[in-house]
């Protein structure tokens, strides 16, 4: 392996190296969500996920899609979540209930996915779970 691989190996790994974006990537991992889901969920600010957003998307691993004013995140490599799940099994943690792990929803979310008057069938429930 040259060194040009390892240091790309190492970039790519240094991009994983932050919980948030774990959490994130997880998150999305069962389908799309737009940053107000992930601020929901994690109960971080929209301008820190934004900026988590970013990096995973120069990394390659998230790509997004407009709807009007909305964008929306999803995995641009959906075999990332085999190795965070392997990497979660390795420090002795449950994968199934890692993403449980960030901050329960505080709002509602206000996307048109969310909206009860929006028609779209968009099923948020399991980043809003029902009381």
């Amino acid at each position: 392996m040259k060194k040009l691989d390892e240091d790309l190996a190492a970039r790519f790994f240094k991009v994983l190296g932050q919980p948030a974006r774990i959490q994130i990537l997880f998150v999305i991992g069962d389908g799309e969500a737009c940053v107000c889901h992930l601020e929901a969920f994690l109960g971080l600010r929209q301008a820190a996920i934004s900026q988590h957003l970013i990096l995973l998307r120069k990394a390659g691993l998230v790509e997004t899609q407009r709807d009007g004013r909305n964008i929306y995140y999803r995995l641009a490599r959906p075999d990332i979540l085999d190795l965070l799940k392997d990497a979660v099994r390795l420090a002795g943690l449950d994968p199934a209930a890692f993403v449980k792990a960030g901050a329960a929803p505080l709002l509602p979310c206000p996307c048109p996915h969310c909206n009860p008057e929006h028609e779209s069938g968009f099923d948020c429930s399991h980043i809003h779970p029902v009381p």
